[in-house]
Parts: structure tokens; C-alpha cells; sequence
């Protein structure tokens, strides 16, 4: 069977990569080793998530601010089994929604592991059905990424889990233990904490979403903890024990010093994601990897075989889904003769908590390190008139520029609907824009994006007018 493109890998970089492929004119296959296209994002990452984290977070509402509001609710509760059931079904339909953009587009899809066996073949061991030899000019490796389990961590699904198994517990834990103040610990942390699990974050490093503005740091631990969530900062968790209803974590001070022991009903770690190249026969296919198991790619996201590409969580940067998906287009058209371009410092990144955290750009550590002059506005969302409407004023808009140009270099937020807010800065930032352009646009009101204007105001020089 003979294509121009074939992608290994469904997830949002594989599929939108063969979409682009196929818009182009190029006859493209993909191959994905599970029975549902959509990667880890679709079936067991972002979609699910999300889902969850809306659910708990209209109980969360309902429990602490309905009364606020003049709302009265007697025998509140969670239907866990109910909550699980509605992010299947949210899963089920955003899958259906890929099947049918490949049929559209034409795309033949293949269900089975794909392994190479020269760099213009591909072996398919089908789950279905007798296996298949795949010919193409070009493949894309688009296989994406797994929770980094280490072994003294005794990771066994029941007791000990990842973010794969924290989006099927059906009944309420009493208490879970996250190792990792990150992105995926803080956003699963928070679902179960809303439902009234007591949680605990162990962070090796002194702040949580340590990539992140230490602002954001701040604003979201601060929030954070009034849910109850509790952080042991600066500790490491040395050993972790799975029984059958219950789990014991061993705690002790990174730097020295006495240890403890939790008690709990779970235990999820979340220390990060390694790329998912087991199997593939890149060996027999010559692409080279790096010393973490990446795949090496140049500038165009080639490898050291001509022939062949790679794209989002196998390569080098964030393992963000957005960013697959714009290098899945970048390589698409690449390979059509044509001259794409992605800024990678210009692809935002998200905590779906509540308060929810954006960011794009550069960070006020990085920018100091790189001894570049800059000044810096914030804005509370506290003193917001839509913000206090809808009793979300925790969190702030920071708006660092460049001292002598004014040009927008980081926008880091933190508050109700940021993730939608950041898509304005990262529009004006693609234009090169100045925190005076971004103060100067009018902002309809009353809405959570003044809070942007006003912080590029006092950016400009301390021009802030609601505060």
C-alpha cells in the first residue's frame, strides 16, 4: 500500500498533520496502535480533564457560593459514577468528531502498531485482521508521550496511578497524595480537592508550576490552599507502598532532614511525561534519538533520515497539544514545498484550575537572566467590576514590556478565564505590539479582559486607572 505521507500517532499533532496533508493533496495514511483515534489528549489527557474539572467545578460553586448568590440548595452531593459517565460520553463524541474528519478528508486509517522496517516501510501488526506492509514517501512520527513512572514509586493502577487512571475513580477519595506541583497534579489535584478529598502536593522544587511566572507561583498556591489543598515544598517522596484499599508515601525534606509518612487512599504521580518510542524500530529505520529518548530533529522537524518527520511530545519543547498541532500543520505543508513558520516562544501555556493560569512569552526571571531592561504592570482582579460580580476575584494580569521599546515580551495571568484572555496577548504579541497598543484598544465593558488593559496601562508607566 502506497502513500505520499503517512503518520504514525492520532493525537492532535498526528491527526492535524494528516488533515493538512490530505488538504494538500498528498494521499495520506495514519496508524494508531489503540481502537480510538485522539491520542492521549482526546481519550485520557485534556478532553477528560476538562471535563472533570468543569463538573467538580460547578459543585465547588454550588457548595461555597450559591448562598452568595441568593441560591438555596438542600441535599447537595456528588454522583461520582454519574460525573465519570458525562466525561466518557464528552470523550466518545470529540473521538467521533476525528473519525469523521479522516473519512472526509479521505484519510485511511490503520488500528495497529506500526513499527519500521527501512525507512520507506512500516510493518502494521493490525488489531484487527491480517497485518500490513505500508510504503511512503514520507512518515511523521507522531506518537506522543507517557506519565514517568520510576520504579521505587511502585506504580500498579489500583492504588499507586497516573493521570490515566485519576479519571476513573468512581467514588470520592478521602485522601490523595500528588507527587508533582505541576500542570497535571494541580489540575486533577483540584478536581477530587472540590469534591472534598483532602489533598497533598509534594514538589521537589520551592514553588508549584516552577516553569512558570513565580507571580503565578504565588497567586495560584494562595488559591489554591483556600480550597484546602495542602503543599510540602522543597520534599521528595522516597518510597511508596500500593496495598489493596489504601497507600502509604514516605516524605522527607529535600535538603535533609526528618521524614514522614502519609496515609492515604491514593497516591498520583505526577512528575512529567517521557516520549513514547518503544517499539517503533527507529533503529532499523536510522533515526537517531537523543540522551532522553527524544527524537532529534533539525529546524524543518526532520530527523537525521530524510524522508522522515517528528512532531509534538517525541521531540524537544513543552508537551503542550497546541504545539503539536501547529508543528503537525508546519511539517504538513514543509513537506508540500512550501515555507511555514512557528514562533515557539509565542505558544501559550495553561493550568485549568480555578483560578485558571495563562502565560505567553517570556517569564520576569528569564528576562532578568538575559539582562534585558523591562518594566512591569499588574492589575487585580479583585478590583474589577466583572470579577466582582461573579465573586472570582482572586489572581492578577502581569504585563512585563521592554523598557526602551515598550514591546510586549511576557503576559502572565492568573484568575476567571484566562485561558481564553491569553489568545488577546498572544495576537498582539505575534504583531510585535507595544503594551501603550494593547492599552490603547478599547475593551468592552464590563469584562475579565480589562483587567488586561489596565495592566498593559501600568506598564506604560504606572497609568493603571481602576486601581
Amino acid at each position: 500500500m502506497q502513500y505520499d505521507v503517512t503518520v504514525i500517532g492520532s493525537g492532535p499533532g498526528g491527526y492535524v498533520a494528516a488533515i493538512r496533508a490530505a488538504q494538500l493533496g498528498l494521499k495520506t495514511a495514519i496508524v494508531e496502535r489503540y481502537n480510538s483515534l485522539g491520542g492521549t489528549c482526546l481519550n485520557v489527557g485534556c478532553i477528560p480533564s476538562k471535563a472533570l474539572l468543569d463538573s467538580s467545578e460547578h459543585y465547588h460553586a454550588a457548595h461555597e457560593k450559591f448562598a452568595e448568590h441568593g441560591i438555596k440548595i438542600s441535599n447537595l452531593g456528588v454522583d461520582m459514577p454519574q460525573m465519570i459517565k458525562r466525561k466518557n460520553e464528552v470523550v466518545d463524541q470529540t473521538v467521533k468528531g476525528v473519525q469523521f474528519l479522516m473519512k472526509k478528508n479521505k484519510i485511511d486509517v490503520f488500528y495497529g502498531h506500526g513499527t519500521f522496517t527501512s525507512p520507506t516501510e512500516l510493518h502494521v501488526a493490525m488489531n484487527e485482521g491480517e497485518d500490513q506492509t505500508i510504503s511512503s514517501d514520507k512518515f511523521i512520527i507522531a506518537t506522543g508521550s507517557k506519565p514517568i513512572t520510576p520504579d521505587f514509586m511502585n506504580y500498579d493502577k489500583n492504588r499507586v496511578i497516573t493521570s490515566t487512571e485519576a479519571l476513573n475513580i468512581d467514588k470520592v477519595p478521602k485522601r490523595m497524595v500528588i507527587v508533582g506541583g505541576g500542570v497535571i497534579g494541580l489540575e486533577l489535584g483540584s478536581v477530587y480537592a472540590r469534591l472534598g478529598t483532602e489533598v497533598e502536593v509534594v514538589e521537589f522544587q520551592d514553588r508549584i508550576i516552577p516553569t512558570m511566572d513565580k507571580d503565578c507561583s504565588k497567586e495560584l498556591m494562595r488559591a489554591l490552599k483556600k480550597t484546602g489543598v495542602k503543599f510540602h515544598l522543597k520534599h521528595k517522596v522516597t518510597d511508596v507502598k500500593g496495598l489493596k484499599t489504601k497507600v502509604k508515601v514516605s516524605v522527607e525534606k529535600r535538603d535533609g532532614g526528618e521524614g514522614f509518612e502519609i496515609d492515604a487512599d491514593y497516591c498520583l504521580i505526577a512528575i512529567g511525561r517521557r516520549p513514547y518510542t518503544n517499539n517503533l524500530g527507529l533503529d532499523k529505520a536510522g533515526v537517531a534519538l537523543d540522551d532522553r529518548g527524544r527524537v532529534i530533529v533539525d529546524d524543518h522537524l526532520r530527523t537525521n533520515v530524510p524522508n522522515i518527520y517528528a512532531i509534538g511530545d517525541v521531540i524537544r519543547g513543552a508537551m503542550l497539544a497546541h504545539k503539536a498541532e501547529e508543528e503537525g500543520v508546519f511539517v504538513a505543508e514543509t513537506i508540500a514545498g512550501q515555507r511555514p513558520h512557528v514562533d515557539y516562544n509565542l505558544i501559550p501555556g495553561v493550568v485549568y484550575t480555578w483560578p485558571e493560569v495563562a502565560a505567553v512569552g517570556q517569564t520576569e526571571e528569564q528576562i532578568k537572566e538575559a539582562g534585558i531592561p523591562y518594566k512591569v504592570g499588574k492589575f487585580p482582579f479583585k478590583a474589577l467590576g466583572r470579577a466582582r460580580a461573579s465573586t472570582d476575584t482572586e489572581g492578577m494580569v502581569k504585563v512585563i514590556s521592554h523598557a526602551d521599546t515598550d514591546e510586549i515580551l511576557g503576559v502572565h495571568m492568573v484568575g476567571p478565564r484566562t485561558a481564553d484572555m491569553i489568545a488577546e496577548a498572544v495576537a498582539l504579541m505575534e504583531f510585535r505590539a507595544s503594551a501603550e497598543d494593547a492599552a490603547r484598544m478599547s475593551h468592552a465593558h464590563p469584562t475579565y479582559t480589562e483587567a488586561f488593559k489596565e495592566a498593559a496601562l501600568a506598564a506604560t508607566g504606572d497609568r493603571a486607572l481602576h486601581v
